[in-house]
This record gives structure tokens, C-alpha cells and sequence, in this order.
């Protein structure tokens, strides 16, 4: 204890005046503790992450591997939440179809966030955070994983306020294939059934040109009109994607609902081929909808070709997030399993940030989020964008850190900012780590899956390179790792991941 208020009062010294990283008392056995504030509250007496260089870096620090490494002069590490999961959805499709996926698709946070957490979750709106940790087999570098949790989608599922969806939905002739358009179709009936009677559904196609094929309609006393709107949709001509959108959120606009969670959904390939295909010029004219009336873009991506890439932008800078679906069992689980999460919010412009304790933490890297990165003096500007969240969601940011020889104690603390989706209110909450001596294979089951994930995307987005994260197995020996965990977890998504890992092995040997 003595050292710990040594440590403390040096740091305090070192970051006069500037921004500090809200804590929690943490107890003397080194638990995972956390505690919640408002903007104003008063600090607790965790590690506080400085904003001024803690003297000298050793010299071997230089390194570089793949993505940035923070050497940091302040060691802090901040992000917006992400809870899309379309990167690991679409790489799982294209090796089922003998194909290696394009590097450029690969977003290891979306692997990671495609798989079922076992977090303690909170009671109300926001967060519970957990931080843990396991060493690699590579010299002094461990795995961080700092968990996220929403309130669980089922507490209130009856409860929730009515929503307000608008239906954007490509018509385009590349929607002809089987998959596509179909697939939306069906899936869309069958949403259709399970949405309240307060409700209220639009529906907007495009193809060259963008039409609202039906105004917002409250489903009590009119599913019938909602089935036939859908049955009627039929593919035709080019991907005008820009058209539909502005015409999706001026339908959106025109039939906002106070007190409604307004939110605009595309179904797409995301080809865009005609008229504005720039995603930033289409989100500047979408700009006053999205600020000005809360309406969120919820991305559903589908068939063989898909424009990933402008299909994350929209989602990312439209406050909303992406899926794909590959089939009728992906498209159940979205449209009618996940439903509430895709529809309430229980978070909104939610960050995160870490601060690692330079006494016993040498290097950092966060793995992916590498379009979500946010200036650390940004953490506490509510200005600044950051994701939305329903309830039942988790996020999982999983860090390679390399400890110091030796080191024992402190190594971060977690914290979570975000804004009530109704008052704007900002609160925050922290958990802290101490160092651990588990290994990965030693790990809570759940994190080596997360493990697996990141490593397979790690592997798939650059197999053959020496900058690859400390610890990485073999692609064989992470095919053998997740189909062990398949069975440990009873988790028919975790031995499709195993399966997955294997289409890729067959391919690069």
C-alpha cells in the first residue's frame, strides 16, 4: 500500500492540471472493482494515467509490428465502441466459398465482438466493465481484455419504447442473386410478426432511382399492408446506394415519432454504381437528420460481393453499426433474435479508455478499432462522436502488452464514458487490473475464445509476415485450440469458428 501511495502522489505531481482518468477504489487482493459517476463527480483514488512522458523509454521500445504501438508518453489508449460484427460475418462466407478473404475486410474487433461474452451485466442503462488478463508464450507479452456489458435485452424486452423503422432496401439487378433480396424478403415477414403493435415500420427502395414504396404505418391493424409492401419488392436496374439513403432518412424525418426510437436500416450489397457513391458526400446530406433528430443507420450487408468498406463508413459515421447475413440462420438471429438490441438504446456516444501503468506496463497495442481511434484529451468532449449501444450487447477490446521484467502490482484501469440516450447526461465507469500469472491455455474459456478470434484475424489479414501479435499460433494449431473450445463451451458458434479456421488452414498450406 505503501508503494501504491507513492506512486500515486508522483503521478499527481506529474499531471498537474491536466486530464485525468476516473478510477475506482480498487481492493488490496487485486479484484475487479468499478464504480459509477457523473461529468463533476469526484475521483476515486485509482492509478490515473498521465498526460506528460514518464522519463525515458528503454531503447529496444523502438519497435514496430503490423499496426501502431503505443510507446506512449502518456499511456493512454482511447476508442469509440464498436459492436459491428460484419467483417467476421463476410470472412466466414467467402473461405465457405474456397476463397481467401481481402485483407482490407479484416477488423479483428469484429471477429472478437461476433461471440457470446459471460460478463456481469448492469441493471439499468450503461455498462459494467471487466478487465482480465493471461500471458502468451512470447516473452513478457500478455493479452489485456477489457469487457463491456449492456442490461440484458430480455429484462424489458415488452417494455421497450416503440421504434420507428425505415426500411432502406436495394432493389438493384446484383440483388437478383439467390441470398440477397430473397433472403430480406423472408426475412423481413417474418420481423414483421414480432414487432409491437405500437410500432411503425417505412419502407424505401432504390435501385438507379430511390422510390418510398410505403410512408411510415403504425403494424397495429396493418401487417397485412407492411407483407405486401415487402412481397411486391422485385430487383430492376443499377445500385444508386446515395439516393436511397437521402431519400430513406427524408422518409425517416418526415415520419419521426417523439418518443420512438427512430432508425433508419439498409439492406444492402453495398455496390454502389450510379450517382453519389462518395459515403462522406451522402452523410453530409443525411447530416441534420442523424444530429439534429437522433435517427441512427443500422447497416445489414448480404451476397457474395459486398462493399464492405462503404458499408462500415455509412454505419460508423451514421452513430449506428453493421452486421452480415449469410444465410436464413444469420438472418433469423438479426432480424428477429437480436431485434432489441438493434432497435433500443441504452448508450449513446459511448468511449472507452485505458490507462496502463508505466511502473509495470513497457509496451501497449490495442488490437483493431483502427477507424475508431479518439484523440485521449477527446475522452470526456460529449462533442465528440462516439457508438451507440443497445441493451445485450458486448464489446471486447482485447490489448497485446509487453510488462516489465519482474513487474508486480498495478497494471491499468478501464474506463467506460458514455451519454443517456434520453437526458444526454454523461456518466462513467472504471474497473482495474493487477498483473496475473495464468496463461492463455489457463484462461476463462470465453476469453481464449476471444484469443482465437483475434489471432485468426491477425493470421487472415497478414499470415506470412514477423510482425505478427506476440503468441500467435500456427493456423493448424488454432484450428485444433477453437475445436477444443467448441467442446468445452458447448457453443455451436465457437465450433463454427473451428470450422472456419480450417477452410483457411486448407488454403494457405
Amino acid at each position: 500500500m505503501e508503494r501504491q501511495r507513492t506512486r500515486q502522489v508522483m503521478l499527481a505531481l506529474a499531471v498537474a492540471g491536466g486530464l485525468l482518468l476516473t478510477g475506482c477504489a480498487g481492493g488490496e487482493d487485486g479484484s475487479n472493482s468499478s464504480t459509477d459517476g457523473a461529468k463533476g463527480g469526484s475521483y476515486g483514488s485509482a492509478f490515473p494515467a498521465p498526460n506528460q512522458p514518464q522519463g525515458e523509454q528503454d531503447q529496444d521500445e523502438s519497435r514496430d509490428f503490423d499496426s501502431p504501438e503505443r510507446k506512449a508518453p502518456d499511456y493512454l489508449s482511447t476508442f469509440a465502441l464498436d459492436v459491428d460484427t460484419a467483417s467476421y460475418g463476410y470472412a466466414r462466407r467467402t473461405l465457405a466459398e474456397g476463397r481467401r478473404p481481402d485483407p482490407a475486410t479484416i477488423r479483428p474487433e469484429e471477429f472478437v465482438n461476433s461471440f457470446r461474452q459471460d460478463y456481469d451485466r448492469p441493471d439499468g442503462n450503461g455498462f459494467t466493465v471487466t478487465v482480465d488478463g493471461a500471458r502468451t508464450d512470447q516473452d513478457d507479452w500478455s493479452l489485456i481484455r477489457v469487457g463491456l456489458a449492456t442490461r440484458n435485452a430480455e429484462d424489458d424486452a415488452d417494455e421497450r419504447p416503440p421504434a420507428a423503422l425505415t426500411f432502406v432496401i436495394d432493389i438493384s439487378g446484383s440483388m437478383a442473386e439467390p441470398g440477397r433480396l430473397d433472403l430480406a424478403q423472408r426475412s423481413l415477414d417474418t420481423m414483421t410478426e414480432r414487432l409491437h403493435d405500437d410500432d411503425s415500420v417505412a419502407i424505401v427502395t432504390f435501385s438507379d432511382q430511390a422510390e418510398t414504396v410505403l410512408p411510415m404505418t403504425r403494424l397495429g391493424g396493418h401487417r397485412d399492408r407492411v407483407h405486401r409492401a415487402i412481397d411486391g419488392l422485385e430487383p430492376t436496374y443499377s445500385t444508386n446506394l446515395g439516393a436511397g439513403v437521402e431519400t430513406g432518412y427524408r422518409t425517416a424525418v418526415k415520419g419521426l415519432r417523439e418518443g420512438a426510437t427512430n432508425r433508419v436500416v439498409l439492406i444492402s450489397d453495398a455496390l454502389a454504381n450510379d450517382g453519389d457513391t462518395d459515403p462522406d458526400s451522402i452523410l453530409d446530406r443525411i447530416d441534420t437528420a442523424r444530429r439534429e433528430h437522433g435517427i441512427t443507420l443500422f447497416g445489414v450487408g448480404v451476397g457474395s460481393d459486398y462493399g464492405d468498406a462503404l458499408m462500415e463508413r455509412l454505419a460508423d459515421k451514421g452513430d449506428g453499426h453493421t452486421v452480415y447475413v449469410s444465410g436464413a440462420d444469420d438472418a433469423e438471429k438479426v432480424f428477429c433474435e437480436q431485434l432489441p438490441q438493434n432497435i433500443d438504446l441504452t448508450a449513446r456516444d459511448a468511449k472507452a479508455q485505458v490507462a496502463f501503468d508505466p511502473e509495470t506496463v513497457r509496451q501497449f497495442r490495442l488490437i483493431g478499432y483502427d477507424d475508431r481511434r479518439v484523440a485521449d484529451d477527446d475522452f470526456r468532449d460529449d462533442r465528440v462522436d462516439g457508438g451507440e449501444v443497445g441493451p445485450g450487447h458486448t464489446v471486447t477490446a482485447l490489448y497485446a502488452v509487453r510488462t516489465r521484467p519482474g513487474a508486480e502490482g498495478h497494471l491499468a484501469t478501464a474506463t467506460v464514458r458514455w451519454q443517456d440516450p434520453e437526458t444526454r447526461a454523461p456518466h462513467e465507469r472504471s474497473a482495474e487490473l493487477e498483473t496475473f500469472h495464468d496463461s492463455l491455455r489457463e484462461a476463462n474459456p470465453r476469453f481464449q475464445v476471444d484469443a482465437v478470434a483475434a489471432y485468426f484475424a491477425d493470421a487472415l489479414r497478414d499470415p506470412y509476415t514477423d510482425q505478427r501479435l506476440p503468441g500467435r499460433p500456427s493456423m493448424r494449431e488454432l484450428a485444433h485450440w477453437a475445436d477444443e473450445l467448441g467442446g468445452r463451451t458447448d457453443d455451436s458458434a465457437v465450433r463454427e469458428l473451428a470450422a472456419t479456421i480450417g477452410r483457411a488452414r486448407h488454403l494457405t498450406d
